[in-house]
């Protein structure tokens, strides 16, 4: 992926709203692997004919292998207020997550934990309230297929906390783990098995006017085309 290549849902002085495709980082890790910052900046350069350095805030991230809608902020103002936007609960994240389950068709629930990270091994544990934070999620199930002889069940998913890798946790954690995760589900599914999960709306106050924006996306990948959407 190049910047020709960059799907933007909207842009203004401000801010800048993308997709992000699965197998992209949010920022760069230090390893040879395309991330998002980096397309976007170059992506500006290019359109403003910048020379030198390009600001542009990372807001929130997507995991490496889970694709969908993303804010950046062009501006330090706009960062700051995004990024307090975040912590006071203004934006709201929808996610697809498809997991290795059979669930009934409208069933709703909500799913509360207090989840630590451990950062040695990066990876997200279920834990008790002196130890972790609180996270919450509530999710809707709007689809079942049958895939290789196994039931697996879509679900839409509305983050009411955003902790680290809080979706696969939970779900795993509850005998529904996530299609294709490795790290949080079966540990001897193929690496290359597309991850059930795509961040596929997302709304949020503009740092400036205060509106609320809200952009969507549908995911076209193999897995996701399975259901309706």
């Amino acid at each position: 992926m190049d910047n020709q290549e960059l799907k933007i849902l909207f842009e203004d002085n401000h801010v800048i709203v993308c997709i992000k495709p699965p197998g992209v980082l949010s920022q760069a890790d230090g390893l040879d692997r395309q991330d998002m910052l980096t397309i976007i900046k170059e992506y500006l350069r290019e359109k403003y004919n910048k020379p030198g350095n390009v600001y542009l805030g990372l807001v929130h991230r997507l995991d490496y292998n889970v694709g969908g809608v993303m804010v950046f902020a062009k501006t330090s103002k706009a960062a700051s207020r995004l990024s307090e936007s975040m912590r006071i609960h203004d934006f709201t994240k929808e996610y697809y997550a498809v997991l290795e389950a059979d669930l009934a068709i409208g069933k709703t629930d909500v799913l509360i934990d207090y989840i630590a990270k451990d950062e040695n091994q990066k990876l997200a544990y279920i834990t008790d309230e002196t130890k972790g934070k609180l996270s919450k999620l509530e999710y809707e199930v709007i689809d079942k297929k049958i895939l290789n002889n196994k039931t697996l069940t879509l679900v839409n998913v509305t983050l009411i906390s955003g902790r680290f890798h809080q979706i696969r946790l939970q779900f795993s954690s509850r005998n529904m783990p996530l299609y294709g995760d490795t790290k949080y589900g079966h540990r001897t599914r193929e690496k290359d098995k597309e991850l059930g999960l795509y961040a596929f709306q997302l709304s949020f106050p503009h740092p400036i006017t205060q509106e609320v924006l809200t952009y969507r996306t549908t995911p076209n990948t193999p897995l996701f085309q399975l259901f309706k959407l």
